[in-house]
């Protein structure tokens, strides 16, 4: 692995430097976004469904397709995976496409099982199955479909938070088992690498522990309300942490036998991405991350073995997917990734 020093290190005003003003600030929504005028929302399925829950039926994942606004040039297609309780039309998955499809390339804003912008869709009905990390399979099956779109053109996969796990686990699934059509180059923002302890500390943020909290009750009532996930949330409504509602739902879902691990921390050890998870990396591939990231430990990053195709950099400042300048707000997370896209 190179620990390469970024073209320009991001160093925000001293007043927004800190972990939760600069996480608090990624949730800003800059003017000029205007995806939504061009944006075309595609319908992909996703494979066999092995959550255990309809076997029969293949899954369905939404997104949403915008082509290249630069005339005459198609740099290619790049593949946005969003993080956990996030969508494809989350603040940082928006910057980013924008700044994109305004600099030659196209965008497929990819929303996992159970997440989405309710628009066209609501994403809970798609798919009886509950969501969980470990569903690299079906994101496989979808990307592969969506790298066709890129046709002659180089192919680039780039994720953000858990979805640059599932961009990590992509490389390696291309490096392993199935190549994805003209795939390039692949881009990690902050990766929950360790979910384990990604999940602790999103825990000892009373922040972003709310949050969290907050949003997947919400996620587990919405999927309710269309199959009987579990017959009863009122349970997992009694625990404060993220951790003790993780450790339910995974021994809810082993009493059911539609997954194998006994407890929270082999669930989270089956998607961890760590030592030499990426020795067989045959695609470049870049992790971008913040020293100050409340919900990403960047200690985390020293257990992965070194390769010549890993390239890990590390900024003083950023928070969880914010690196974001002020006053006034600069959305600057596409000045850190084009460069590495560019350089594939």
């Amino acid at each position: 692995m190179q620990r390469s020093e970024p073209l320009e290190l991001f160093c925000p005003n001293p007043l927004v430097r800190s972990a939760n003003v600069q996480t608090l600030l990624a949730l800003t929504r800059p003017r000029g976004i205007d995806l939504s005028g061009d944006e075309q929302p595609l319908l992909v399925e996703a494979g066999k469904d092995l959550t255990g829950a309809a076997p029969e039926r293949p899954v369905r994942l939404l997104g949403y397709y915008n082509g290249s606004r630069l005339p005459g040039v198609w740099r290619g297609l790049v593949l946005l995976l969003h993080g956990w309780e996030g969508c494809s039309h989350s603040n940082y998955n928006l910057v980013l496409a924008q700044r994109l499809v305004e600099q030659g390339f196209a965008t497929f804003r990819l929303n996992l099982r159970d997440h989405g912008p309710n628009l066209h869709v609501n994403p809970y009905s798609l798919n009886p199955g509950s969501f969980r990390g470990t569903l690299i399979e079906e994101v496989a099956a979808a990307t592969a479909q969506i790298a066709q779109l890129a046709g002659p053109h180089p192919f680039y996969i780039a994720g953000a938070s858990l979805g640059g796990n599932f961009a990590l686990r992509l490389a390696r699934w291309h490096s392993e088992r199935t190549p994805f059509h003209h795939l390039h180059k692949v881009v990690a923002l902050c990766p929950a690498i360790h979910p384990g302890h990604a999940t602790d500390a999103l825990d000892r943020n009373p922040l972003t522990r709310s949050y969290f909290r907050r949003r997947w009750l919400r996620s587990l009532h919405a999927k309710q309300a269309f199959y009987p996930v579990f017959p009863d949330l009122r349970a997992i409504e009694q625990f404060p942490s993220i951790r003790e509602m993780t450790e339910w739902f995974v021994q809810k879902l082993a009493r059911r036998g539609e997954i194998p691990f006994r407890n929270a921390d082999e669930y989270f050890a089956a998607y961890t991405v760590l030592g030499d998870a990426l020795a067989t990396l045959r695609v470049p591939t870049t992790i971008i991350t913040a020293q100050n990231d409340p919900v990403i430990p960047v200690a985390d990053f020293a257990a992965l073995a070194p390769h010549p195709l890993l390239e890990l950099q590390i900024h003083p400042s950023g928070g969880h997917c914010g690196f974001v300048d002020a006053p006034p707000v600069r959305h600057r997370v596409a000045d850190l990734i084009l460069p590495a896209l560019l350089r594939s």
